[in-house]
C-alpha cells in the first residue's frame, strides 16, 4: 500500500467529514469528527443485556457507530439515522449490516416506517440541537424518550455549555454525563431520563 493509500486509509472519516461540511454546514453541528474517547463515552450508557435494539441519530461518519459495536451491539440490532445522502452512503459502505436509514430525525415515525412503534435500550444522539429552537429540542427529546423504557437514556452531545434542553416536563430529569476535554471543539455529554 502506497503513502496516499495509507494517508486517505487513516484519515477517511476525516475526509468524509469534512466533504460533509462543506456541503451543509448547519446540518453537521461540529468543526471534525466526534473523538474515539468521545464516542466511547457515549457508548458506554448501552445496557447490551437488555435484548433491546440502539437507536443512533446523526452518525455523520460513524466513528460513534463503531464504539456501539465494539460493546458487542449487534450491527442488525443498531438503527442508525443520518439525514444526509452523502453520510447515508459512506455509512452503508463502512458498516453493511447495520440497519442506517436516510431520513430526518425530527420524522422518526416516517424514518422508522412499520418499526415506529418498536422500543430501544437507549438513543445516542448527535444531532445539532443548538441550531434549532428550544421548543423544537424538547419536542425531540419527549419523543425520543418514549421510545426508550423508563430509567433508560437518551444521550446527547452539544458544543454549548449548557443542556440544548434545560426544562424537562415533571417526571423526566436531565443530568450531566461528561464534560469531553478530548474533543474538538470539547463537548458536552447529557442524558434525559423519564423516571418510573
Amino acid at each position: 500500500m502506497g503513502v496516499r493509500q495509507r494517508v486517505g486509509s487513516k484519515f477517511k472519516d476525516e475526509i468524509e467529514f469534512l466533504k460533509g461540511w462543506k456541503r451543509d454546514r448547519t446540518a453537521v453541528g461540529a468543526i471534525t469528527p466526534t473523538s474515539v474517547v468521545t464516542a466511547r463515552k457515549m457508548a458506554s450508557v448501552i445496557d447490551s443485556s437488555s435484548g433491546l435494539p440502539v437507536l443512533e441519530l446523526g452518525p455523520g461518519t460513524g466513528v460513534i457507530t463503531k464504539q456501539i459495536l465494539a460493546l458487542g451491539v449487534r450491527p442488525k440490532d443498531l438503527v442508525s439515522v443520518e439525514y444526509s445522502p452523502e453520510f447515508c452512503r459512506h455509512l452503508r459502505q463502512e458498516f453493511p449490516e447495520v440497519d442506517v436509514r436516510c431520513g430526518d430525525a425530527f420524522a422518526l415515525d416516517l424514518v422508522l416506517g412499520p418499526e415506529r412503534g418498536a422500543k430501544f435500550d437507549c438513543v445516542i444522539s448527535a444531532v445539532p440541537l443548538l441550531h434549532l429552537p428550544p421548543d423544537k429540542r424538547l419536542s425531540l427529546i419527549l419523543d425520543l424518550l418514549e421510545r426508550v423504557p423508563n430509567e433508560r437514556p437518551v444521550v446527547q452531545i452539544t458544543y454549548g455549555l449548557l443542556s440544548p434542553v434545560v426544562a424537562l416536563p415533571a417526571g423526566y430529569e436531565v443530568r450531566h454525563l461528561a464534560f469531553m476535554m478530548r474533543n474538538i471543539p470539547p463537548a458536552q455529554l447529557w442524558t434525559y431520563r423519564k423516571r418510573r
